[in-house]
Parts: C-alpha cells; sequence; structure tokens
C-alpha cells in the first residue's frame, strides 16, 4: 500500500501528492504560471511569433533565384496564389491530416528557399542556374576552392554552416506553416471569408494584368519555380540519352593517320588554356585598358622575335567555372555544357584534338596540368603519352590562393622536363595555365626566367600581395586584380614563347571562359580570345580564310564561331581528310 507524504510547499509552488518521489515542479506547470502572471507579452509573443511566420511563408513563396531580382525588392509587393491554396486547404482538412499537410508543404518550400539561394549563387558564378541531377557533386570542388582561397577552417566553418542552414530552413518553414494553419482553424469563418476575398483580388489582378513597376501583383512564382525544375529534370534526362548518339558521330573518327593534320608535319605544337580569360579582360572599361596594352606591347615583342599571330572569337561552353568543360568542348568538337555531357564524353573514343596528333604517330605527346592535384584519367581522351600534375614539378614556393604555383614556374618547368628534350619527334603538348582563376589575390610578379629555380622567390611576393577576403568582397577590385592576373599570365606565356620558341613553334592559346558575373557583368557575353602564333608564314597563310585579326588582340568585330566548332576547322586549315564515324 502506497505511503502519500505531504510536500513543503516552497514559494511560488502549489502543495504536491506524490508516492515517495522527490518533490518536482514540471516545466509545463512553470510556464502556465508564468503565461497567468504575464498575459500582455504571451499575447504580444503569440502574435509576433505568428506575424514571423507569415513574413517567412510568403516571403519563401515570393522569393526569387536571381540576386539583382532579390535586390530590386519589388518582387515582394505581389499576392502568391499558393498561400491562398494552401489556405483552403487548410481550412478543408480535419486537424491530424492537416498538421501532416502543413508539415511537410512547409520542409518543401523550405527545400524551394534552399534551391533558390542555389540558382542565385551559380547564376553569380557560373552563369547558368543549379540543376539538381548534376551539380551536386560540384559541391566538392567549392569547398575545395574555399579551403585554397580562405583557408581550411574557413571550409569547415562554411560547410558547417550551410548544412545547419538547410536544416534550419526546412525546420523553420514547417513550424511556420503549422503555426498558421491552427491559426486559420482556430478563426475558420473569418479565415474562410479572407480567403475568398483573396481569390478574388488575385484573379482580378491577373485578369487584368495588374502590376507594380513591371511587376505583375498576381503571383504564381513557386509554383512556377516547381514547374521549371521539373522541366529541368526531364530535359537533363533526356540530354544524357541523346548525347550518347551525339558523341558517337565523329566527322574525322575513321581518318587514317597519315590524313590527319599533315599541313604541320614537324612542328612542335603548344596548345595552351588561359585560366578566365574572356571577352571582358579585352572589352570591359575596367580591366581593358591594361589588357589591352599588354597585348598590344607583346604582339610587337613577339613580331620582334619574328613571331605572327592571328586572333579571333571563340563562344564557350561554360562561364564563370568548370573550366574542364571549356578544355573538352574545344579539343572534342562538340557541345560540352554540363557534368554529365563530360562524363559521357570522357567515356567515349570521341578523337580530340590533340588525340588527333597521337594518332598519326609523329608526335610525343605531353600535358602540363599545375592546376591538377589528383589522378586525371582524362589524359587518356586527350591522347597524352605522358603529363605533369601539381606535384611533379618540383615547385617549393607558395600556393597564390587556388593557384598551385604561378604560370611563369610552370612554363619553365615545361621547358625544363619536356620542351628541352632531344626528341626524335616534335613534342605536341597541352597546357593549363592557373593564374588567373578567381579570386585574383594574391597575384604573382614576373621575375627573371634564370631566377625562378624551385620557385622559393616568390614566397615575398606571395606574402606581399593581397588577401583573396579583401578581394571578394569588392567588385572592383576584382575587375582590377582580374585584369592584372590576365596580364600577368598573356606575359609568361608570350615570354616564354620569345624564350624558347623556334622557327617551327606554333602555339594556340585561348581562355577556356569568362571570369564570374561580378567581374564581366550580368549580361556579359560568354565569348573568349583565342589566337594562333608562329614564326612559319604558311602557318598562318592556312586561316587566311578565317577573317582573324592580325596580333594577339582580337577586334570588336572579328569572327565569333562556338568553341565546339573549332577542332573540325583546325582539323580542315591543315589538310586533314574528313572520314565520318557514325553509330
Amino acid at each position: 500500500m502506497p505511503v502519500f507524504t505531504r510536500v513543503r510547499q516552497e514559494p511560488d509552488t502549489a502543495d504536491t501528492i506524490t508516492d515517495g518521489t522527490a518533490p518536482e515542479v514540471g516545466l509545463r506547470s512553470r510556464l502556465a504560471g508564468w503565461r497567468d502572471r504575464h498575459p500582455t507579452a504571451v499575447r504580444n509573443t503569440r502574435w509576433t511569433v505568428t506575424v514571423l511566420a507569415a513574413v517567412l511563408v510568403l516571403g519563401a513563396l515570393l522569393l526569387p533565384n536571381r540576386l539583382t531580382t532579390l535586390e530590386a525588392g519589388r518582387w515582394f509587393t505581389r499576392i502568391p496564389v499558393e498561400a491562398i491554396i494552401g489556405a483552403a486547404v487548410a481550412l478543408a482538412l480535419p486537424r491530424r491530416p492537416r498538421l501532416v499537410v502543413a508539415a511537410l508543404s512547409g520542409a518543401a518550400l523550405g527545400a524551394m528557399v534552399v534551391l533558390n539561394l542555389l540558382d542565385m549563387g551559380f547564376v553569380e558564378y557560373l552563369g547558368r542556374p543549379f540543376n539538381v541531377v548534376l551539380d551536386w557533386e560540384l559541391l566538392p570542388d567549392a569547398q575545395s576552392y574555399i579551403a585554397d582561397s580562405m583557408g581550411k577552417a574557413v571550409e569547415v566553418g562554411a560547410t558547417i554552416g550551410v548544412f545547419v542552414l538547410i536544416f534550419v530552413v526546412l525546420g523553420v518553414m514547417a513550424l511556420a506553416m503549422v503555426r498558421l494553419s491552427n491559426l486559420l482553424a482556430l478563426h475558420k469563418q473569418i479565415a474562410t471569408r479572407g480567403t475568398l476575398a483573396a481569390a478574388v483580388v488575385w484573379v482580378t489582378c491577373s485578369a487584368l494584368g495588374l502590376q507594380i513597376a513591371g511587376v505583375p501583383v498576381a503571383s504564381d512564382r513557386t509554383a512556377g519555380a516547381v514547374a521549371v525544375q521539373a522541366v529541368r529534370v526531364r530535359d537533363t534526362l533526356r540530354d544524357e540519352a541523346e548525347f550518347q548518339k551525339v558523341a558517337k558521330v565523329d566527322e574525322f573518327g575513321n581518318t587514317p593517320p597519315g590524313q590527319l593534320v599533315p599541313d604541320l608535319r614537324g612542328k612542335d605544337m603548344i596548345f595552351t588554356f588561359i585560366e578566365s580569360y574572356g571577352r571582358s579582360a579585352i572589352e570591359d572599361p575596367v580591366e581593358a585598358p591594361g589588357v589591352d596594352a599588354t597585348l598590344d606591347a607583346r604582339t610587337k615583342a613577339l613580331a620582334k622575335a619574328g613571331f605572327h599571330a592571328r586572333s579571333g572569337w571563340l563562344t564557350s561552353a561554360t562561364y564563370g567555372g568548370s573550366s574542364w568543360l571549356g578544355h573538352s568542348t574545344t579539343m572534342s568538337g562538340l557541345w560540352i555544357s554540363n557534368q554529365q555531357r563530360y562524363r559521357t564524353l570522357m567515356a567515349s573514343d570521341h578523337m580530340s584534338l590533340t588525340e588527333a596528333f597521337k594518332k598519326t604517330g609523329d608526335w610525343d605527346t605531353v600535358g602540363i596540368m599545375p592546376g591538377v592535384q589528383k589522378s586525371w584519367p582524362e589524359s587518356k581522351f586527350y591522347g597524352l603519352d605522358s603529363y605533369r600534375n601539381a606535384f611533379q614539378m618540383g615547385y617549393k614556393g607558395p600556393k597564390f590562393s587556388w593557384s598551385t604555383m604561378p604560370d611563369q614556374y610552370a612554363l619553365q618547368q615545361f621547358q625544363n622536363l619536356e620542351h628541352s628534350k632531344k626528341r626524335s619527334k616534335p613534342l605536341m603538348s597541352l597546357v593549363i595555365l592557373t593564374s588567373s582563376h578567381q579570386p585574383w589575390a594574391p597575384i604573382p610578379k614576373m621575375v627573371p626566367w634564370d631566377d625562378l629555380g624551385d620557385g622559393s622567390v616568390f614566397k615575398a611576393i606571395q606574402k606581399a600581395g593581397n588577401k583573396p577576403s579583401d578581394i571578394i568582397a569588392s567588385s572592383p577590385r576584382s575587375q582590377a586584380e582580374y585584369g592584372r592576373s590576365v596580364q600577368y599570365s598573356v606575359t609568361a606565356l608570350t615570354q616564354w614563347l620569345e624564350r624558347y620558341g623556334n622557327d617551327n613553334t606554333v602555339l594556340v592559346f585561348l581562355g577556356d571562359h569568362q571570369p564570374i558575373a561580378r567581374v564581366s557583368g550580368n549580361h556579359a557575353s560568354r565569348d573568349v580570345p583565342v589566337s594562333i602564333v608562329a614564326k612559319d608564314p604558311k602557318v598562318l597563310d592556312k586561316i587566311d580564310s578565317w577573317g582573324w585579326s592580325d596580333g594577339l588582340r582580337p577586334a570588336h568585330d572579328a569572327p565569333v564561331w562556338k568553341m565546339s566548332a573549332f577542332r573540325d576547322k583546325f582539323l580542315t586549315a591543315y589538310g586533314s581528310t574528313p572520314h565520318p564515324k557514325k553509330d
């Protein structure tokens, strides 16, 4: 038989009967007591939470997926039809289904907020929206970029922060929807009238096309965004199947080795990509003066050394990043605009431009890849007998943000390790330069070529340079430093050519893509410069019909081709005979 004892009453507590256990005052009792003592504060808190929930839900329903639109603000002056439909559903459902639907729809709305934010970031940096099928695998690259640019601690903090933010957004949006659904159920009669009135207003505004500052008052933003995402997923899946067929068709796929680039026999071929070298560098008012002066000065210096150049424009398959898409598009003759196409191409036997030289048997083929810091199976697709990655060039100096080593050093090691070797065949080289990679801080400076050594000479230059955090936060400074980085890369490459090129050297160099929108602008083209440089006049005579500009700086009205057109035009210009390969 239980023993009942009377517990001594403490201040501000009620008498409690227990069955022998220690006295406890539950949290619920404490809260109830606080509510009884502070009714005004409770009422104000409830209304504040409710208003915040409404603001969050309406803001999420109207949130655009472009940063420029978000900054305008007028996007939030509209009436979302999804809110009206959601209120109607909440009023029609019994309590338990209502709460389940509210929580699930809130979490789904939170997911749309995350996707909209990802769209903003991808448009800002890559000039395109986020692809829910393909782009998740780019997130580790983003982590690596942050670690290289801002440090490991910042990368870890940013990664944790992103995951926490996602879970908070999903949870808060679910709670906000539940809160609003409870409010509607509590005041059902008033809510029903309000929902009907809002529906009438929305239909009227939609029918009349009413706008505020050019933005329609009647909104279906979230429903439209869901539809766009669905179409994007469908098109991505379709594109995979279609591109597999396209990649099997090759105009030169069955060309005999003896009929590939016969007009370049005996030439030392160098194909070089300059990171983020875009049209903006040559035509933007901020960047162009310095870059154009450098291009003109280097054209004169090369001419003095006996080299001449022709230049034009190519429209890149990528923008702001994902350089490998630009590389593979140029070399394959196919439009490689996403990671899925890239994977398919790398697994195919489609012939790359660099592989064409290997297939002839008349060239040794090498790659210089200072940006590669892990295994690189793509070397097979590019037809490279060997390649040097970031750890195989003896560099002992500091990193320059993302760039593992200055371009000048990479080019000197290309000379020391490959280009200067005595060979029985000429050399075909694929060189990827990295010093003009964002965030453009710190930037290397040219040093005497004979003083490069193991790269330690760059320690003082790197230490005295700008910090990435200072440049990333400022568009004007990013533009200025971007221009300086392009000047450095072009100078390093053309000085190398002056110093080590000969009568049989042919250099083809181009940009992989435009820099990010903060530097190139929100409406910049995707064009990049491309140049062919040689001493032998016959090399440039072969491309007379292209209409390219003389020198390293293409004219504004110089021909513009899709980047994917370059391979076949190049092969054709230098005597290759088409022998199509079809599935």
